[in-house]
């Protein structure tokens, strides 16, 4: 029996997903090469990385990787914004909630009903949202830098290097906490969504129970 889906990501919301996470892995890594780390472990030796050890191209890279970036979260932003949807903003008791989703796991409690985007999610949305924020406009006051009619002071620059530096990791760590999540067994007919766009319309009258009661979404048989 094919099994009932039912649209939960745009076309549109899943390539500016991609084009977020391409882009930051894209970006860490040129970051991680410009320490530069390919000569010192010899990444650049390695067939057809030799472009690694190479300041001009990684640069190069990495700025087109950040606007990218910058374009994928600035449509992120707006095409919410124009069409309303702010599911994955915290709400009050989230942190509550989460506890309880938490405890549900382990067999504790019930799990409470759930609307698009679980309260755990909306959580992790703000603290990538924040990193994020602070990687973009760390990393454009350091690209403004670099003009010549730009001046700004050794300590400023100190902060702004070590604070993009603070993000980096903030970002990594958001990101295998994000792939993490996929551990728990709860949380495995998500991730089919961020490729087709559907989930299960059973699960997800299961667990996003509100989401459904709305009438959110579109079926559509497998």
């Amino acid at each position: 029996m094919a099994k009932e889906k039912i649209l939960r990501h745009s076309g549109l919301v899943r390539l500016v997903h991609w084009s977020i996470a391409l882009s930051t892995f894209t970006l860490i890594i040129t970051g991680m090469f410009q320490l530069p780390l390919a000569r010192r472990y010899f990444i650049d030796q390695l067939p057809g990385l030799f472009w690694t050890g190479d300041y001009s191209i990684t640069v190069l890279v990495h700025y087109i990787a950040a606007a990218i970036l910058l374009s994928a979260v600035s449509v992120h932003v707006v095409y919410h914004v124009i069409r309303k949807e702010y599911n994955l903003i915290p709400r009050k008791g989230d942190m509550k909630e989460s506890y309880q989703i938490i405890k549900s796991m382990f067999g504790f409690c019930e799990e409470p009903k759930s609307d698009k985007y679980l309260a755990e999610q909306r959580l992790a949305y703000a603290y990538m949202a924040f990193s994020f924020l602070l990687i973009l406009v760390t990393g454009v006051l350091k690209v403004i830098k670099n003009f010549p009619t730009m001046q700004f002071s050794e300590t400023f620059l100190s902060w702004v290097t070590n604070i993009h530096n603070l993000a980096t990791f903030m970002i990594i760590f958001g990101i295998f906490a994000h792939l993490a999540a996929f551990a728990i067994k709860a949380n495995w007919p998500l991730l089919p969504s961020m490729f087709t766009g559907k989930v299960d319309l059973e699960y997800a009258k299961h667990r996003h129970s509100i989401w459904c009661i709305k009438g959110v979404g579109q079926k559509e048989k497998k």
